[in-house]
């Protein structure tokens, strides 16, 4: 493996251990290897130029006394390298670990507001003498990135809700909103993916990490990425206190007009959130990736509260995203808390569903047993919601037996749950086409859920007729 060959030259010796690290929506994969001679990270990418990114950004930035990790050796095909571990500790953990606890809070909004302090130094320190034509995959924040970015949102959100939109007119606001985001032409360093979870906590201060993807551009863009991160859940209090101090900061670099500075972050808000929800659409419902798909419904609260001010340059930009935000899959439960039971059915020939909530997936019930409609004309293009086949199914009693049971099982598990403050329960039902006897089983448990325990939140999902409702 390289980076033991990596690691045995740097150190004089074989590392003892090598543990896996997260490397959360990454593709590359990350090592902590170590030995009596030392720790450090192991990398492995998956495109050299990115890679080069890094260690030119680290080795820059490290000159400018930026706090980033050290690269300690880099393999001649440039696909993998040693960095210097930063430890365990991530800003944003410390953060929901302080409001979990009760403890540290003070201390984790001062250390938000020094990471936003240090932000203009990066900015402008970190592109002072910097060669951006290094920058992966791209060295400036262009129209062809903010295009892509737009289309992300278009093609892996919004197009994937079902929500009926035109195209053209979206598309005369996105190079509108292109317009106005281009209008400065500032030579600073754009980080690109500012956040507290990609800020290290050691020795009390921050560190920054995961910067590959940064390039010349504006300084709202990383303001926007970082005070308001869907995810983080910040307070109105947490962002006043994180914008005044990165904004003090700044003062040092330029002139600061609040008024021009807060019109423009304004913008930038509504860009990240886009770019931010294409994402989680992708990792989410493409990728399969629960985190991505539970952060979803913050993004849009984000989303929706922006846009209680209107950009009026966007009108039909603004029209089409509230009707989404407004779509009964994403509608939350007003008990904070509360439990959700989402009902599914499914083909088994097409897979099981998986469990966005990241809980394991909970029941999956196999109708196949029961006599199915689908063998019989008259029944093959209807489904388990038509009278038709309701009453076939209904006829000699068997469907309604089964449901007896399930109702059995998971009642006192929606009980359970519901009183011990838990979030989420899934329920599936699989037949041969996912059409008939498991639709059938899915309504009938989703309503009596929905009329047993109104409290309770209920989402039924017919996954092969695109069906995602709330009752």
């Amino acid at each position: 493996m390289e980076l033991h060959r990596l690691y045995s030259a740097h150190y004089g010796t074989c590392p003892v251990s090598v543990d896996p690290v997260s490397a959360s929506a990454s593709n590359r994969r990350y090592y902590r290897m170590a030995s009596p001679a030392g720790t450090c990270i192991g990398a492995v990418g998956t495109d050299r130029q990115e890679n080069e990114a890094f260690v030119a950004i680290s080795l820059h930035f490290r000159s400018k006394g930026i706090p980033v990790p050290e690269v300690f050796a880099v393999s001649e095909d440039g696909m993998s390298y040693l960095q210097e571990d930063l430890g365990d500790e991530v800003l944003l953990d410390r953060l929901v670990k302080a409001r979990r606890t009760g403890e540290g809070l003070a201390e984790a909004e001062e250390l938000m507001c020094s990471a936003m302090a240090l932000l203009p130094k990066i900015q402008f320190e970190g592109a002072s003498g910097f060669d951006f034509s290094v920058c992966y995959p791209q060295p400036a924040f262009d129209r062809r990135m903010v295009m892509f970015d737009l289309n992300y949102f278009k093609y892996c959100f919004l197009k994937a809700t079902g929500l009926e939109f035109n195209e053209m007119r979206l598309q005369d606001d996105f190079e509108k909103l292109a317009d106005d985001l281009l209008a400065d032409d500032t030579d600073t360093f754009m980080y690109r993916d500012f956040n507290a979870r990609n800020v290290m906590v050691r020795g009390g201060e921050p560190c920054f990490i995961d910067f590959q993807g940064g390039r010349r551009g504006p300084v709202y863009y990383d303001v926007a990425s970082f005070v308001y991160h869907a995810r983080a859940g910040y307070t109105d209090g947490q962002r006043e206190k994180m914008l005044e101090a990165y904004l003090e900061a700044l003062s040092e670099y330029m002139p600061v007009d609040r008024k021009v500075f807060f019109s423009r972050l304004k913008l930038f808000v509504l860009f990240r959130l886009l770019q931010v929800l294409g994402a989680y659409g992708f990792r989410g419902w493409t990728e399969h990736k629960a985190a991505f798909m539970t952060s979803i419904p913050a993004a849009l609260d984000e989303l929706v509260r922006l846009l209680e001010e209107p950009f009026e340059e966007y009108p039909y930009l603004v029209e089409t995203l509230g009707r989404m935000a407004a779509l009964d899959r994403f509608r939350r439960s007003e008990r904070a808390g509360g439990l959700e039971v989402k009902v599914y059915s499914f083909s088994f020939k097409k897979g099981i569903p998986e469990d966005p909530s990241g809980n394991g997936g909970g029941y999956v019930f196999d109708c196949r047993s029961i006599h199915n409609p689908g063998r019989y004309e008259p029944y093959k293009k209807l489904t388990g919601r038509d009278e038709a086949v309701i009453r076939f199914l209904e006829d000699d009693g068997e469907i309604l037996t089964f449901l007896d049971h399930v109702y059995g099982v998971v009642d006192p598990h929606v009980e359970t749950f519901a009183g011990r403050g838990f979030t989420d329960l899934m329920v599936s039902f699989g037949c041969t086409g996912g059409q008939h006897r498991s639709v059938y089983c899915a309504e009938h448990l989703a309503r009596h859920i929905a009329e047993k325990y109104p409290d309770v939140r209920v989402r039924l999902i017919h996954r092969e007729q695109n069906i995602d409702t709330v009752l």
